[in-house]
Formats: C-alpha cells, sequence, structure tokens
C-alpha cells in the first residue's frame, strides 16, 4: 500500500500568526505515522491573487499539490465566528482535485473555543465541493499559550487529540482512495 499524501494547509497569511504553529506541529507528528506523508502548505508560498476557478487565476503548484494529495488536514484560524478568506480563495481555485477526498479539520482562537466555530463554518463549504468532513477535530483553544518557543505543546493532551484526528482522517483517506480508483 502507498503512502498517503496529507498535505497540512496553514488557513491563513495574517501577520504574527499564531496558528502557524499549530500547522507545523501537525506537519512533523503527521511525517512520524506509518504510510503518512504530509507537507506543510503555506498560502503565502503560492501566487493566488483573484478569486475564482479560471485556469489563469490559479498556481500552478498548487494545482498539481493538491491532484497529488489523497486527504487534507486543514489549520482554520477562528475570524468573528468563520474561517478565513485564505483558506476560501485556496479552497475556490481547485474545484476537481478536492472531490471526493476527506478533510480533518485543527480548529484554532486565541480564546476558550479552539477555533469550532470556524470549523463549523467551513463544513457546508466543504461539502459543496464533494469533500468529506472528518467529524474528528483537533482544537487549539488559547493558542498563544499552546505552544513553547520550540514549537513543542504545553499540554500534554495535544498530542493524543491531533492522533485521534489524523487517525480518523487516514480511515477515511483509504476508503475513499479505494472508491476513486475502483468506481
Amino acid at each position: 500500500m502507498s503512502d498517503l499524501f496529507i498535505p497540512v494547509i496553514q488557513g491563513t497569511t495574517r501577520p504574527k500568526r499564531n496558528s502557524i504553529d499549530a500547522a507545523r506541529y501537525l506537519t512533523e507528528l503527521g511525517q512520524t505515522l506509518e504510510g503518512v506523508d504530509t507537507q506543510l502548505v503555506d498560502p503565502k508560498d503560492f501566487d493566488l491573487p483573484l478569486d475564482g476557478n479560471n485556469d489563469e487565476v490559479k498556481d500552478s503548484r498548487y494545482t498539481e499539490l493538491t491532484a497529488q494529495a489523497d486527504a487534507f488536514f486543514m489549520v482554520i484560524p477562528e475570524y468573528n465566528h468563520s474561517f478565513p478568506g485564505t483558506l476560501k480563495r485556496m479552497l475556490d481555485s481547485e474545484l476537481k482535485n478536492y472531490r471526493h477526498k476527506p478533510a480533518a479539520m485543527a480548529g484554532v482562537s486565541a480564546g476558550p473555543w479552539g477555533g469550532t466555530r470556524g470549523i463549523e463554518s467551513l463544513v457546508p463549504v466543504l461539502r459543496e465541493m464533494g469533500m468529506v468532513a472528518s467529524s474528528v477535530d483537533a482544537l487549539f483553544p488559547f493558542i498563544t499559550k499552546a505552544f513553547d518557543e520550540e514549537g513543542n505543546p504545553t499540554d500534554d493532551a495535544t498530542r493524543q487529540r491531533v492522533e485521534k484526528a489524523y487517525t480518523e482522517l487516514i480511515w477515511l483517506a483509504r476508503s475513499l482512495q479505494w472508491g476513486r480508483e475502483n468506481l
């Protein structure tokens, strides 16, 4: 069985974004899982200046990455009870490459809710795109205190929560991969 390619999509380009710590952690932990290959996808590294799904507003590197992906782990900083426009822009650019692929979500917030409202607002978008939203989320409340200077979680339960989310995502990815290849 080949490795699953699961990009970790950082959902914002905002200056001083603390959510990048969660994205790095998800990527690093994913690399330790058997049968998984991850890559941090930072929107700052792509040229997606305009809205839409037309070829002239795509970044071919992002198109290729999403085409190769078996699943996605999305880092969703909560902005005003929703998800960032940067993430929406990335999703809108590659509609056909997301179809029948699963997404796990990591909510991030400065407060106690851990980005749950951002996740809740993203789920209908994912469904419209033909994606399967995992029922297991990884939440990072109080993000400014969630990681130390070396990028390690300050809460011992963080690893367990993230591994649980990855376990569900991997199951969904294998199931949908079989479906895409055989149905």
